[in-house]
């Protein structure tokens, strides 16, 4: 089975790649706006589906991004078949992947409470 999940991650790392290039460059979707980055992709064990993390930057709006992804997944899922060559190309399910803006709120909140050294304005 190791050898498997070992397959798995390569497909994993192979559609992140593959995705991001495809919406980033290739998607012509108006509602689609801001900077998509493909955080993660987590592909089922019957390669029936893939799960893709976004996360959006910069967006006019987020919901309506994620929403014009999900639209364009038909597309978007064509163009990876084109790209990578294996029997199945999975549905893609499009997943907000907010780990960034987390990250970035808590370094906010740290600097906020974290106290001032001697010297620092």
């Amino acid at each position: 089975m190791p050898e498997n999940r070992n397959r798995l991650g390569r497909i994993d790392e192979e559609y992140k790649k593959e995705l991001s290039q495809i919406i980033n460059y290739q998607l012509n979707n108006p509602n689609v706006t801001g900077m998509i980055s493909v955080t993660k992709v987590k592909v089922t064990n019957d390669l029936k589906y893939a799960k893709v993390y976004v996360s959006i930057l910069n967006s006019k709006n987020i919901k309506e991004t994620l929403s014009g992804l999900k639209k364009s997944s038909g597309f978007i899922r064509s163009e990876l078949a084109k790209k990578v060559n294996l029997r199945n190309t999975p549905e893609i399910i499009f997943e907000l992947d907010d780990s960034l803006e987390y990250g970035a709120r808590i370094d906010s909140i740290l600097k906020e409470i974290m106290p001032k050294k001697e010297g620092e304005k």
